[in-house]
């Protein structure tokens, strides 16, 4: 019953409105912000430097909540139900949500506020009630956040992390999720400290072990590389034949997976990036907003992007890869082509999906604090620990509608209060 009604829910709302809502606000960002990706190579040396650590470890841990399955296991269903061109729908997600990621971030960090305990709090929760005084607009939007953190940010991952493990080694579902709790609980039940340091360390030695594996599977496939390209652009703008086993998808189709999967893996429109950098005194609006930024090109724009391409060009080099392969394994399909490959990406699996639900408790602990104050995160962290253990053990295509779904319900409230401030950021000197 739930799963029919967040399938028909997601269906109304993915299939027209919020494409072209989230399209449009990308695009008018981007001229509204004069391109602001041309500032791209000074956002990537911001975080550069011993002497920028704290920059450096917001990055980070923006990047840990985004880096997730979305990656591997979103770009693979995309494929997978919205055909080739669905990668392309992904990309251009990541190239012109970057300025809405810049845009979303300017203004949270703009209007943050210090507490009483001269913390500082910011997101746009407090823009709505600060800013915009619409305090339940604010209220509705920390409770939105609240839920992602235990569906978006927890469950999904959770239940890759089970489904991975149980795959590899055939560990139950039960087990995985008593594992993935006792090592998850080790870092966030110290503070955010913890979490900082911890993504600072995970998020670049996976992300850099992860492309060079991605471009070695590339090499091998090198003669099918620009045919799959080809592929990928076609397929998005008309139907595409079947390849691999893999039905072709129409345009409507491959946008909706294309950009429902964007949005999840990089979050630009979904108001979540900014909490990484309001509590860093060293995040000017500016600095916070091309920090974001580059989140979003590093995610989807280069990740999502190669992971698309890996699949894509593995099945035009090897159409019987995705025979007997479900929607969520076609990644795995294609890396299997390298020795090991296979274990590999499933230990990249499991350290994605553990830096995001390491990220993800800190984005959600800023609602608790915006909803019910400080006193409440150790309760929060208990109860997120135990929704963790529930998504070990979840049917993943329910947790997945249930994703598209919640990501629609925070997009409307945080695009709208961006639109209404629109006048209030500013691109880049």
């Amino acid at each position: 019953m739930l799963y029919h009604f967040l399938s028909t829910a997601n269906r109304l709302l993915w299939n027209g409105p919020l494409l072209v809502l989230l399209l449009g606000v990308h695009v008018y960002f981007t001229i509204r912000l004069r391109g602001v990706q041309r500032k791209l190579p000074f956002a990537v040396r911001l975080s550069a430097g011993p002497e920028k650590k704290n920059l450096f470890a917001s990055l980070a841990t923006a990047l840990a909540a985004t880096l997730g399955t979305g990656n591997i296991v979103g770009v693979s269903t995309a494929i997978a139900l919205g055909g080739p061109g669905a990668v392309f729908w992904c990309w251009l997600t990541g190239l012109f949500g970057m300025s809405t990621a810049y845009a979303e971030s300017y203004i949270s960090v703009a209007c943050r506020r210090s507490d009483s305990s001269g913390k500082l709090r910011g997101g746009i929760m407090y823009v709505f009630s600060d800013t915009l005084g619409l305090k339940k607009l604010g209220t509705l939007f920390a409770f939105l956040l609240l839920t992602a953190s235990f569906g978006v940010g927890c469950s999904t991952q959770a239940g890759t992390v089970s489904e991975t493990l149980h795959t590899l080694t055939g560990l139950v579902p039960a087990v995985s999720g008593i594992l993935l709790v006792f090592f998850v609980g080790y870092v966030i039940l110290h503070g955010s400290t913890s979490i900082t340091r911890f993504c600072s360390v995970l998020v670049p030695v996976m992300a850099v072990l992860y492309l060079f594996f991605c471009l070695l599977l590339l090499g091998i496939n090198h003669t099918c590389v620009f045919p799959a390209i080809r592929q990928i652009v076609v397929s998005a703008f008309t139907p595409s034949a079947a390849l691999g086993g893999i039905t072709g998808g129409s345009f409507l189709t491959s946008a909706r997976y294309g950009i429902a999967r964007g949005l999840f893996t990089n979050e630009a429109g979904l108001g979540t990036a900014p909490l990484a950098f309001v509590e860093e005194e060293k995040s000017s609006p500016e600095k916070a907003a091309l920090l974001s930024m580059s989140a979003v090109f590093f995610d989807t724009v280069v990740l999502c992007a190669l992971t698309g391409i890996v699949i894509v060009s593995s099945l035009l080099r090897f159409p019987s890869l995705a025979e007997n392969v479900s929607s969520t394994e076609l990644t795995g399909a294609a890396f299997s082509l390298l020795p090991g490959g296979k274990i590999f990406l499933g230990i990249s699996l499991i350290a994605f999906a553990y830096a995001t639900l390491i990220g993800w408790s800190y984005f959600g602990a800023q609602a608790v604090i915006y909803l019910f104050g400080e006193s409440s995160l150790q309760t929060y962290r208990l109860c997120y620990l135990g929704m963790i253990f529930i998504g070990c053990i979840l049917s993943l295509p329910l947790i997945w509608e249930l994703t598209d779904f919640i990501n629609a319900c925070m997009v409307i409230p945080n695009i709208t209060a961006l639109l209404l401030l629109r006048k209030s950021i500013r691109p880049p000197k």
